[in-house]
């Protein structure tokens, strides 16, 4: 995804298309309840090395989605955006 994100901007920017990516950690969502995920103990050793106090929400990824879709990222391409509740 990385590379993808990177080639994608470089070959767009030209055309004024700005490429990111968001790299979601565990978020809380029908899948992931599907999956057993929540309340498992992957979960929980997820949320130990996190500096969140749990899971992420579909919210938490929306939010920076619309950053990235408005005017205030303007200066942003070829990034792939971390968003895992401080796990790196």
């Amino acid at each position: 995804m990385d590379a993808i994100t990177g080639v994608l901007a470089k070959e767009l920017g030209a055309r004024q298309i700005r490429v990111n990516s968001i790299n979601p950690g565990i978020v809380e969502t029908e899948g992931t309840h599907t999956q057993g995920f929540i309340g498992s103990d992957f979960e929980k050793a997820f949320v130990a090395q996190t500096r969140s106090a749990g899971s992420g929400q579909p919210d938490d990824i929306a939010d920076i989605a619309v950053f990235l879709a408005s005017d205030a990222s303007r200066w942003l391409t070829g990034e792939n955006l971390v968003a895992g509740g401080g796990l790196r």
